[in-house]
Parts: structure tokens; C-alpha cells; sequence
């Protein structure tokens, strides 16, 4: 297995508890935010209601100094609502830019490794084309399109042609055998055991 240091330029310090503590602050503005347009609604004035009469006066029905505040306040912090929006969105782009270069890394660390693993396996010398559902091939796991590179006392090395399965076969029935097979460029150990079944020969 390879290992590869992780890439230390794309922004370490933002971790997924600094996203959550900003989505904290963003949910404590707008509750700030919703507190002072309930005063204002209380008033019955809302953000943009007069505050003068008809005359010109400055109205008596309502707390001026308290709605002017709560306009103000709400002014402010809808400001400081689009910054940490903006520093959501930024944090969670650079978390996401370093998730997808570890994942990168990890890919590629996986995709060197099976090739590895592909250099080392023995050629195949047989495929399978058919499996029947039910057989004893199929109880122990083979499935069409996984090639053997061993089977029994078989191998690489000393294959011949398909009667050396065969023969195999014969002299082993009712005994474990050992086969190995590639699968997806992978490696796949199973135990067979010759036998008779309701269809044909002794392996299906």
C-alpha cells in the first residue's frame, strides 16, 4: 500500500465544526433579527410605517425611540447576516475542495494498489461461460466471466488444455477443491466440491 501526505495548501484550518458554528451564529442573527420585527409589529408600524401624524407631528400611539431602534438594529444585522452567508459559502467550498482532493488521493492509492495486485496474479487459463443455478459451481460462488487460475491440483503452470479439468473433476468427486479465480481484476478464493445433482455432470 502507498501512502501520500495530504495536500497542506487547500485551507486546513476550516474542519466541519468551524461550518457548524457559523451556521450557529448565522441561526442566532436571525433570530435577533425576527425578535425586532416582532417589537415593530407590536408597535404596528412594521419596517417601512410612518412615524409622524398627519401633521407632521411625531406620533404619541407609538414607542418611538423603541422603533427606531429595532429598524436600526435590524438594518445592522441584516448586514452581518450576508457576511456570514458569504463565509458559509466560502468555508464550505474549501471543505469541499479538500474532500475532493483527499478523495483524489485516495482513489488514485487504490487504483495504484490494484494495479499492483494485477501484476502480481498468475495469467488465466480458462473462463467461465456458463454457470447453472443451482449446480455445485454455483453453491460455491463461481459466476460466468471469472477466469481460473486454479482449480484443483490445476494451475498456470501445469494447464494443458481442458481435459486436465476434467480429469480433475473425476477423481474428486465428493471432495473439496480448492479454486481461485479472477474477479473484477481481483482475486477470489472459493471451495468446490464435485457431486451429483439433478442436472448434468458433476459440477454444472
Amino acid at each position: 500500500m502507498k501512502m501520500t501526505e495530504e495536500n497542506s495548501s487547500l485551507s486546513p484550518e476550516i474542519t466541519m465544526e468551524d461550518v457548524k458554528n457559523l451556521i450557529k451564529k448565522k441561526d442566532e442573527i436571525e433570530e435577533q433579527i425576527q425578535a425586532y420585527y416582532d417589537v415593530l409589529e407590536d408597535q404596528g408600524v412594521g419596517v417601512e410605517g410612518p412615524l409622524v401624524d398627519e401633521e407632521g407631528y411625531p406620533r404619541s400611539d407609538v414607542n418611538l425611540y423603541q422603533i427606531r431602534t429595532a429598524r436600526h438594529n435590524i438594518s445592522c444585522l441584516q448586514n452581518d447576516h450576508k457576511d456570514i452567508m458569504v463565509e458559509i459559502e466560502e468555508a464550505l467550498h474549501k471543505l469541499h475542495a479538500r474532500e475532493k482532493a483527499k478523495r483524489q488521493q485516495d482513489d488514485t492509492g487504490a487504483q495504484d494498489e490494484a494495479m499492483e495486485q494485477q501484476v502480481t496474479l498468475p495469467p488465466p487459463f480458462a473462463r467461465v461461460d456458463a454457470v447453472t443455478q443451482g449446480s455445485p459451481a454455483f453453491g460455491a460462488g463461481l459466476r460466468v466471466g471469472d477466469e481460473v487460475i486454479e482449480f484443483g491440483s490445476v494451475n498456470t503452470a501445469n494447464f494443458q488444455n481442458l481435459q486436465n479439468i476434467a480429469s480433475v473433476v473425476q477423481h474428486s468427486e465428493g471432495k473439496s477443491l480448492r479454486v481461485a479465480v479472477i474477479r473484477d481484476g481481483q482475486k477470489a478464493q472459493m471451495s468446490l466440491t464435485p457431486q451429483r445433482w439433478s442436472g448434468r455432470g458433476l459440477l454444472g
